[in-house]
């Protein structure tokens, strides 16, 4: 089977997560710099089969586009561009980074541990391939 990847893009860094070949966890992979994004990608779809790439979007409470959405739209663009056999879908990504945090705290995480942006960014990226996951086996 093929794996479904999951990107929690930022104009400093990119959380990224990855499900096992079966589709059935999401674990997180690497934080990579922005700029490294797509060589990244295309290194990582050379090596692994991925049937969906799936993107955070960022968004305000009142459900309008927020963050960065220049780059983002831009970066989306790149990716259907590079990758056009894969599937890009976005996912609502509000409350990522603090759902990351408490999930940190909760597994006991040292303050330095959660300074960490990379590590938040990872896992960002789990909870958004895990909402995209947990929206898709809903509607089977």
């Amino acid at each position: 089977m093929s794996r479904i990847l999951a990107i929690d893009f930022g104009t400093k860094r990119v959380g990224i997560a990855v499900t096992d070949p079966l589709q059935l966890i999401a674990n997180p992979l690497q934080t990579v710099h922005s700029k490294d994004i797509l060589p990244f990608l295309e290194d990582y779809l050379q090596r692994e089969v991925v049937e969906t790439i799936v993107v955070g979007e960022p968004k305000a409470m009142d459900g309008s586009k927020s963050g960065p959405v220049e780059a983002l739209e831009n970066f989306l663009r790149a990716l259907k561009r590079t990758f056009p056999k894969v599937a890009i879908e976005q996912v609502d990504e509000r409350f990522t980074s603090k759902l990351a945090m408490f999930a940190m705290l909760q597994a006991g995480a040292t303050k330095k541990q959660r300074a960490d942006k990379e590590t938040i960014d990872k896992l960002s990226a789990v909870i958004i391939l895990q909402t995209y996951m947990d929206r898709r086996n809903a509607g089977k």
